[in-house]
C-alpha cells in the first residue's frame, strides 16, 4: 500500500509520455475564449487571438470557446450588436484538423471543417476547409 501513490505517479508520468502532438494542440486550444483578429489575417488564413489579448477598437469580433466536453460555443455579431451565442459540437478529426457541427437554427447551421496551420504562443491561424478539400483528405 504504501508504494500506491508511487505507482499512480509513474502511471501518471508514462502516460503523460505517451501524449501524441495532437492531444497537447487540443489542450492548448480548449477551454479558452477565441476572437477573431481579422486585421491580421492573410489570403484564406483565418487568425485568432484569446478573448484576454489587447485589440484594437473594432465595431464587433466574432469568435470560439472550444469546451473539453467537445461542445462549441460560437460567437456571432447580434443583430443589436453584442454576441449572441451559438452551440454545437466539435470533434479533432486529425492532428491538424477539426470539424464542427452547429446546431440547427445557429445562423449559419452547418457542418464543416477547418485546419490548423499554426498554434504559436498566443495566436491561432485555421484555414476553412472547401467540401472539395473536405472530400478530397477523405479519399486518401
Amino acid at each position: 500500500m504504501k508504494y500506491a501513490s508511487f505507482l499512480c505517479l509513474i502511471s501518471l508520468m508514462l502516460l503523460a509520455a505517451t501524449c501524441k502532438k495532437s492531444d497537447k494542440l487540443a489542450t492548448a486550444l480548449v477551454n479558452k475564449t477565441w476572437l477573431h483578429s481579422f486585421e491580421e489575417d492573410s489570403g484564406d488564413t483565418v487568425v485568432y487571438r484569446p478573448n484576454t489579448f489587447d485589440f484594437p477598437p473594432s465595431r464587433g469580433r466574432t469568435g470560439f470557446t472550444l469546451e473539453s466536453g467537445g461542445v462549441i460555443k460560437r460567437y456571432e455579431i447580434a443583430p443589436a450588436d453584442g454576441l449572441e451565442e451559438q452551440t454545437g459540437v466539435w470533434e479533432q478529426l486529425t492532428r491538424d484538423r477539426v470539424q464542427i457541427r452547429m446546431q440547427p437554427g445557429s445562423n449559419p447551421p452547418q457542418a464543416y471543417e477547418v485546419q490548423i496551420l499554426s498554434l504559436e504562443g498566443e495566436v491561432l491561424k485555421v484555414r476553412r476547409l472547401s467540401q472539395a478539400q473536405v472530400n478530397g483528405a477523405n479519399e486518401n
